[in-house]
């Protein structure tokens, strides 16, 4: 029998602990798994939590300490921890997986071939849906819905993220890992380093599944229902595009190709005429405006490091 490892990765959020191990736990598969916690240097006694919680628990259950900062570190941390094992799902600390989520996840691995699968990611918001919270906007926190139907992933129009995949262990054995460039650490806003992956999956046409079986809910709290948190994510996540990419941008300016400048000039200027009018979709053009100053910050500092 195959062991199973699911990881995740968490800093300060034991109380979400309280209810997503024994949730992880009841799950319901045809083969031995496991509960690995990466704690992040948390400051509210997640390890004790955990090691405590373990003792009663009916599937293994152990927590390691990741002391670099940063979600792609603890990620990566996980990956080293789950070498004996033959599959690795990812959940994050403040989600919580529905019945079938995990046999899902090691079906497409095992029965399918997959050697990666993703599935629906629900949002459950804290309280009533801001008006300006478009469906759009939705997909920074994490929506993430492709249908009803399996099917084999084969770009990226259908992308699926860390916080609901699963994967052949095997992958990581040539030393494929999360991007650190592409850091989240503690509370930070933005990271990247689960899109950077998809894309490099995709790009060596690993073999991907989607399952709409294979569903989460993620737990939105109520910092993350604000205007000034996607602007800041988008900005974040320009930022890291201009800086880290590997696509070539051609003639620059101070290191910003002319054709980026002229369209952020467009999507500020569009930003501002929707906002001023109070269009229903401003905040959605406002995020894209946010993104296209931070990757003409991004190149700038490229352009300096490379001065």
């Amino acid at each position: 029998m195959t062991l199973t490892t699911v990881a995740i990765c968490t800093y300060n959020a034991r109380t979400h602990l309280e209810t997503l191990l024994p949730a992880v736990a009841a799950q319901e598969i045809d083969r031995p798994f496991e509960i690995l916690v990466v704690d992040n240097n948390s400051t509210d006694g997640t390890s004790d939590f955990v090691r405590e919680l373990g003792c009663r628990s009916p599937v293994p259950m152990r927590v390691v300490r990741e002391p670099v900062q940063g979600i792609p570190y603890a990620r990566n941390c996980a990956i080293e921890e789950s070498a004996g094992s033959e599959f690795l799902v990812f959940i994050d600390a403040d989600e919580m997986p529905c019945p079938g989520w995990l046999r899902a996840a090691v079906d497409a691995l095992d029965k399918e071939g997959a050697e990666c699968a993703g599935g629906p990611i629900r949002v459950r918001l804290p309280g009533p849906r801001p008006r300006w919270l478009t469906d759009y906007l939705l997909l920074f926190l994490g929506a993430l819905d492709h249908g009803d139907a399996p099917f084999w992933i084969t770009d990226r129009k259908t992308p699926v993220w860390t916080g609901n995949v699963a994967y052949r262990r095997s992958l990581f054995a040539s030393g494929l890992r999360f991007d650190h460039r592409y850091n989240r650490a503690g509370k930070g806003v933005g990271g990247g380093s689960d899109s950077v992956m998809f894309r490099h999956l995709v790009g060596a046409k690993v073999r991907m599944r989607y399952r709409p079986d294979m569903v989460i809910e993620h737990l939105i709290g109520p910092d993350k229902v604000r205007r000034r948190y996607f602007l800041q994510l988008n900005l974040t996540a320009g930022t890291k595009f201009g800086r880290f990419s590997e696509d070539g941008f051609g003639r620059t300016l101070l290191g910003v190709p002319p054709y980026m400048a002229l369209e952020a000039l467009r999507h500020v200027t569009s930003a501002l005429g929707k906002v001023m009018t109070l269009h229903p979709e401003a905040m959605h053009q406002a995020t894209r405006a946010a993104h296209m100053l931070g990757a003409l910050n991004g190149c700038i500092q490229r352009w300096r490091q490379r001065a």
